[in-house]
């Protein structure tokens, strides 16, 4: 009866080792650079010597394995204005993460006019009215991995950008009447 239980926990390692849900050693990598079984198994990508604005690196991937993001900006009756972002190929990070490389996960960044307004570890942000004044700005929506640094394709940073244009709720001097003077009242037509 014992041969048949050594028989079984033999077994039943082949089958773990085969599945790859066990291996010999620690949790970790061991030194031999490769992904532990609960990371990704995509490349990571290669890191360049390109930055952002912050000094963070381009971390390059294939377009075949790169993540994509898109943004829409709606205003909302409260005259603040709801972000969503549309990602693919990406999933976002929960606080705390492990500041380490895995494909096609992380972080946005959104940014107003080239200036950094939030990191988002979710597709949804509401922008308040009064960071947008007057006038057309590019909210820009760009993907970084934990490590900090940049998902790039071809050289160039995952992102994407949606113009807002916010209006006064007050008339400009220009759609105010100006005072005429010295004119004739205009003629009238008589309704029939």
């Amino acid at each position: 009866m014992s041969w048949m239980r050594r028989v079984l926990a033999v077994l039943a390692v082949c089958v773990l080792l085969l599945t790859g849900s066990a291996g010999c050693g620690s949790s970790d990598t061991g030194g031999t650079g490769e992904p532990e079984a609960r990371d990704s198994a995509t490349p990571v990508g290669r890191l360049l010597d390109a930055t952002d604005e912050e000094g963070r690196r381009y971390r390059e991937v294939d377009e075949e394995h790169a993540p994509e993001v898109g943004v829409e900006v709606q205003p909302d009756t409260d005259d603040s204005w709801d972000v969503r972002l549309t990602v693919r190929d990406f999933r976002f990070s929960p606080a705390g993460t492990e500041a380490k490389a895995v494909a096609g996960r992380g972080v946005a960044h959104l940014f107003l006019d080239g200036d950094l307004l939030v990191r988002l570890r979710g597709p949804e942000y509401r922008l308040a009215d009064d960071l947008v004044p007057r006038g057309t700005h590019q909210l820009t929506a760009r993907l970084y991995a934990d490590d900090g640094t940049v998902w790039a394709v071809d050289g160039e940073p995952v992102q994407s950008t949606a113009d807002i244009t916010a209006s006064d709720a007050e008339p400009t001097e220009a759609t105010q009447p100006e005072e005429i003077e010295d004119q004739a009242p205009p003629a009238r037509t008589a309704a029939r």
